[in-house]
């Protein structure tokens, strides 16, 4: 997919130092609608507005990465280069950053805070760029006590299958899985899940896997097969940007515009105002720019539209958002393990994406949801790798700094305690039944609980906003992203999002559009 982008080249020398330009600020330009970011509950809004004629601007933080036919856009899991990472100057994986490299706008970003890392996708197509693809509905029990003033019936009746349909979710041939030496990773880890008395489900995922079964043949590139995920997949992988914002882009009524960062919004009488910079591959500043919207939809997803949001209300340009603003933001219980020492061996062949899963959701004492997922270092390592899905009750919060004008995310020091505690569980009964150590060159115990992939909150539905994602105080104003859910899922959570912003925006536009 091609996106407008705009360079902007033109900049004003300074009168005190003529050695030094100062960025050019340009012209306000209006639209009716703004959507800012291009991620999962972003690309829902936008496609839906455009089917129904209404012009839509995206503005989004990162890079267009549009796919080349010599399938060179992203960079691999090993040996990564500037294109994998977040102007830094290092890469930022949970283990191995012993690579370098000059900074740049890459795919991928980690934001540190005082206890957690938390990862986020940054291009056109936001997290589904950088993900493992897994597609998991969560059950329909713990969506109920999460979310309980939603219709489940509904969601999973209609909104639920169709964020299936749209994201082209799949599942792996049962057949290809239990032959392709691809899989020997999750095929020894099942094994040994069962002998621990422990079940395990397959999990559906958008990468195409009638593709990854040609690339075992090596009849095409080889994506998943040959190093690709949290960099981004050259082939295979169906992120947003070849389904919803394909989608979005056919209508003629969607621009986006890559490498625009949002700096500010501003409520005035007729709608919104917003400041934004439009940088370069390096992260300067190349112009800044004032847009005004009628309508504005902040999908920046859970840790973007949690700090544009609670900046708003604590500098004044958004003071009737109410306190619930900032609030209820959890990391979805994420926490990462490891086992070394597997016995049967994981195989020196590993696809990239996870299709399996230890389900013990419903131990009472002890919940987890384990993702047996990938190691791709092309030898044998013989050790096995789990992200882990717990319920953990505790949540942060965002708050403003006003000596150094940043939002910053506060969570106790005892956050993950209690997830730690139950992934500690899962590994012992694993290696007590299986043989096996914890992987303490990965990490730290052989558990990190410092780790977030599934950012979740901050302007939790019902609270901060009404139950379709409207911010209570204003009109017109909204998000349709990953910052609406409470924290937790139980299951990876953009299939989720999906759906809800489906939901959300079928009763937007046939609600809020009337009149303008």
């Amino acid at each position: 997919m091609k996106s407008n982008i705009v360079l902007g080249i033109g900049l004003t020398a300074s009168k005190i130092s003529a050695a030094v330009p100062l960025p050019e600020k340009k012209e306000t330009e209006h639209h009716r609608v703004i959507v800012i970011g291009t991620g999962y509950g972003a690309a829902v809004a936008a496609l839906r507005m455009a089917e129904k004629g209404i012009k839509v601007l995206m503005l989004e933080m990162g890079m267009d990465w549009p796919a080349s036919k010599e399938h060179r856009t992203f960079s691999k899991l090993i040996f990564p280069d500037k294109r994998s990472t977040w102007l830094k100057s290092h890469s930022i994986l949970p283990f191995a950053n012993v690579f370098t490299f000059k900074k740049y706008t890459g795919v991928l970003d980690r934001i540190d805070t005082d206890q957690l890392k938390v990862y986020v996708g940054r291009g056109v197509g936001g997290g589904s760029l950088v993900n493992g693809g897994m597609a998991v509905v969560p059950k329909r029990a713990y969506f109920e006590s999460i979310m309980p003033e939603i219709n489940a019936a509904e969601m999973y009746d209609k909104y639920f299958p169709l964020a299936n349909r749209m994201l082209k979710v799949n599942s792996i041939s049962p057949r290809f899985f239990e032959t392709t030496p691809y899989y020997k990773f999750a095929r020894t880890a099942r094994d040994q899940a069962h002998k621990a008395g422990y079940k395990t489900v397959f999990v559906p995922n958008v990468y195409d896997f009638d593709y990854m079964e040609k690339e075992s043949r090596k009849e095409v590139y080889q994506s998943a097969l040959n190093g690709e995920v949290v960099y981004g997949n050259n082939a295979g992988k169906q992120s947003l940007d070849k389904t919803y914002l394909a989608a979005a882009m056919k209508t003629k009524n969607v621009e986006i515009r890559p490498l625009y960062s949002v700096r500010s919004i501003h409520s005035t009488k007729t709608g919104y105002k917003l400041e934004v910079d439009n940088i370069n591959t390096s992260g300067d500043t190349v112009f800044s720019q004032d847009f005004s919207c009628d309508f504005l939809f902040v999908c920046a997803g859970s840790m973007g539209t949690s700090e544009l949001m609670v900046k708003a209300k604590a500098t004044g340009t958004l003071p009737a958002l109410n306190q619930e603003v900032g609030e209820g933001w959890g990391n979805n219980g994420n926490v990462m393990a490891g086992r070394n020492f597997i016995k049967q061996g994981t195989g020196s062949k590993q696809s990239c994406i996870p299709t399996m899963a230890i389900d013990d959701w419903d131990n009472k004492e002890h919940p987890v949801f384990a993702e047996i997922s990938p190691m791709p270092m092309k030898m044998e390592t013989w050790t096995s790798l789990y992200l882990a899905i717990t319920k953990n009750p505790n949540r942060g919060k965002f708050s403003y700094n006003a000596l150094t004008n940043k939002v910053n995310l506060k969570v106790a020091e005892n956050f993950s305690t209690n997830a730690i505690a139950d992934v500690k569980q899962l590994m012992d009964k694993l290696n007590n039944e299986n043989g096996g150590t914890y992987a303490r060159l990965l990490f730290k115990h052989g558990i990190n609980g410092e780790i977030c992939y599934h950012p979740l909150g901050g302007c939790v539905i019902g609270r901060a906003t009404d139950l379709y994602g409207r911010f209570k105080g204003y009109e017109r104003l909204y998000t349709c992203d990953g910052s609406l859910l409470p924290g937790s899922t139980g299951v990876n959570p953009f299939v989720t999002i999906t759906a809800i912003a489906e939901r959300n925006i079928e009763k937007i536009i046939a609600e809020d559009f009337q009149n303008y």
